[in-house]
C-alpha cells in the first residue's frame, strides 16, 4: 500500500477508490486535526461587513428584440470561432435518485439527463457552425457511468472531481456498518482545481477557448444560450453568475458584497445577524468565466458539512464552486425562472422530476432539441 494510505485501516475497495481519484492526504490530515482540536464554525463563515448588491449590479436578460440580437450575434460568432467551451457538472454521491446516477435517469421518456443536456450544447454548436468541446465533471461514485454514457457524443470527455475519507465528530475515521471507510466527493469547489490538475483547461485553452460556461446536469434549462455568451462577453467582467428572482422557500447561495467585493455567499456562512431576505435573487449555480481568469489555485474555504451516514452523524470537509467569484471580477446576470425562456430547472428528486417534465419539454422544445 502506498505510503499516502499507509495507518488508515483501509479496506481494499475504498483504497482502490483512493488511489485512482486523487486522495489529498495531507489537506485530509491537516483539516482532521482542525476538527480535532474544536472546529472554528465562525471560520467558516463571512465577516460582518455584508450588504445586499447594488441594483445596478444586478444585470436582467434582456428582453427587447434589438438588444438579444445584438448579443445573439456576438456568442454565435464566438461559438463559430471555437471560444466557447462547457462543462456539466454530473458529480456527488449518486443517492437522490435510489443509488442511480442522476446523469442516467431518464427526464423525459427514453432520454437522461446528460442525453438532453448534451444535445442542448450540440443543437446550439450546429447552429453556430462550430464546434463546443464538453467536459463532464464525474465523482469516484459517477464516473464510470458517465463515461460510458458520454460514448456517444464525440465532443465530450469526463472527468473526475477529487475524493476525500469522512470523519466522526471527533475527527476518527468514519467507518460504515461492515468496517468498511467512507469516502466522498467534496463539493463542486474541486471544479477549477480539477479542471487544471486533470488537463482539462490546458486542452480547452489550446483549442482556442476563452470562455467556460458551468452548469448542473440536472438543471436542463441552463443552456449553452448565444445571448448569454454574448452579455457575458460585452460584460467584460472575468465571472458572470446566473441568479434568479426569490421565491418563498429559496434556500442557497446568493450575491452579496463582503468587505466591499462582490460574490455569490451560500447562506450558511452569512453572519447569523443578516437579513438574507434582503437580497432579491437566488444563485442559481451556472457560471461563466474566463478561462485565463481560472487557471490558478484559489484560496477557498473549507466548510464543516453534517451528513447522515446510516442513522449516524459523519463530517464532510467540502469547498464551494461559488465562492470563487471572491477572487474575480464578477457580474449577476438575473434570469427567468419559469416559462419556456426559464434557465432554472433543478430537479434533485424523483417527485420533482414528475413535477417537472411538462416544464422541461417546453423548455427542451424551445432550444431547439427534438424531444418528439
Amino acid at each position: 500500500m502506498p505510503d499516502m494510505l499507509r495507518g488508515l485501516e483501509l479496506d481494499e475497495p475504498t483504497a482502490a477508490i483512493l488511489r485512482r481519484f486523487g486522495f489529498d492526504r495531507p489537506t485530509w490530515e491537516r483539516l482532521r486535526a482542525a476538527l480535532r482540536a474544536g472546529w472554528d464554525e465562525s471560520a467558516q463563515r463571512v465577516g460582518s461587513d455584508v450588504a445586499p448588491p447594488p441594483a445596478d449590479s444586478l444585470v436582467r436578460v434582456p428582453t427587447d428584440a434589438e438588444t438579444r440580437a445584438r448579443h445573439e450575434k456576438r456568442g454565435l460568432e464566438a461559438i463559430a470561432r471555437g471560444e466557447v467551451g462547457a462543462v456539466v457538472l454530473a458529480g456527488g454521491m449518486a443517492t437522490r435518485f435510489g443509488g442511480v446516477v442522476k446523469a442516467a435517469v431518464d427526464a423525459l421518456p427514453g432520454r437522461t439527463f446528460l442525453a438532453l443536456k448534451l444535445a442542448s450544447i450540440e443543437v446550439v454548436a450546429k447552429r453556430a457552425g462550430g464546434q463546443v468541446p464538453v467536459a463532464l465533471m464525474t465523482s469516484f461514485a459517477t464516473e464510470d457511468a458517465v463515461a460510458e454514457l458520454a460514448k456517444p457524443h464525440a465532443a465530450a470527455r469526463t472527468f473526475p472531481q477529487f475524493v476525500s475519507l469522512r470523519l466522526t465528530p471527533s475527527g476518527d475515521v468514519f467507518r460504515e456498518a461492515d468496517g468498511s471507510a467512507s469516502p466522498y466527493a467534496p463539493g463542486h469547489g474541486d471544479l477549477t482545481f480539477a479542471l487544471r490538475s486533470r488537463g482539462v483547461l490546458g486542452d480547452f485553452a489550446r483549442a482556442g477557448v476563452r470562455v467556460v460556461f458551468v452548469s448542473n446536469v440536472d438543471n436542463l434549462a441552463a443552456s449553452l444560450d448565444p445571448v448569454l455568451v454574448g452579455m457575458h462577453l460585452e460584460g467584460g467582467a472575468a465571472a458572470s453568475v446566473e441568479v434568479v428572482d426569490k421565491v418563498k422557500g429559496d434556500r442557497g447561495g446568493a450575491p452579496a458584497v463582503v468587505g466591499g467585493v462582490p460574490q455569490i455567499v451560500e447562506s450558511f456562512r452569512f453572519p447569523p445577524e443578516f437579513d438574507q431576505d434582503r437580497i432579491p435573487v437566488f444563485n442559481t449555480n451556472t457560471f461563466w468565466f474566463d478561462l485565463a481568469a481560472i487557471d490558478r489555485d484559489f484560496d477557498l474555504t473549507w466548510c464543516r458539512v453534517e451528513k447522515k451516514v446510516e442513522s449516524r452523524v459523519a463530517i464532510q470537509l467540502e469547498r464551494l464552486c461559488g465562492e470563487v467569484t471572491r477572487f474575480l471580477p464578477t457580474r449577476f446576470l438575473v434570469v427567468a425562472r419559469s416559462g419556456s425562456d426559464s434557465r432554472f430547472l433543478p430537479v434533485k428528486d424523483v417527485p420533482e422530476l414528475e413535477a417537472r417534465k411538462g416544464e422541461i419539454e417546453s423548455v427542451m422544445r424551445a432550444i431547439g432539441v427534438d424531444v418528439g
